[in-house]
């Protein structure tokens, strides 16, 4: 790994100390982990970052998911400050669900994300 506080020697003697170090790269990646892990919640920030705002709009956007576990991440996104949700007065109330500021945070997450998986489809399958 590039980054210097993954750099960890394995052949090292296992002492407290690296135990610590280990503790503090493994908290932080369980924390975001905890937040945009599962196999729905970045296909939802995609599609919500690329126009489709309306429940439905999502909903067609990603192919697969049920209308009951899109709700539940939804909210779970506005839970974790991702995802804001604007009830508009009309009729019928319109509903629509936009990134808060804070999702731009996860960009580079998903670029790199993005890489690795087209990298590791290539190696995979040979391609």
């Amino acid at each position: 790994m590039k980054t210097e506080e993954l750099t960890v020697d394995c052949g090292k003697e296992v002492t407290e100390n690296s135990h610590t170090d280990c503790h503090k790269v493994i908290m932080p990646v369980r924390d975001a982990l905890d937040v945009i892990s599962g196999k729905w919640k970045l296909p939802i920030i995609i599609a919500v970052s690329r126009g489709h705002k309306r429940f439905r709009d999502i909903e067609r956007s990603i192919p697969k998911i049920t209308s009951k576990v899109l709700s539940k991440e939804l909210k779970d996104l506005e839970t974790h400050k991702l995802v804001k949700r604007t009830v508009y007065d009309t009729q019928p109330v319109t509903v629509e669900y936009t990134l808060t500021p804070y999702a731009a945070t996860l960009d580079s997450v998903i670029l790199a994300l993005q890489k690795w998986g087209i990298q590791h489809r290539k190696k995979i399958l040979g391609k």
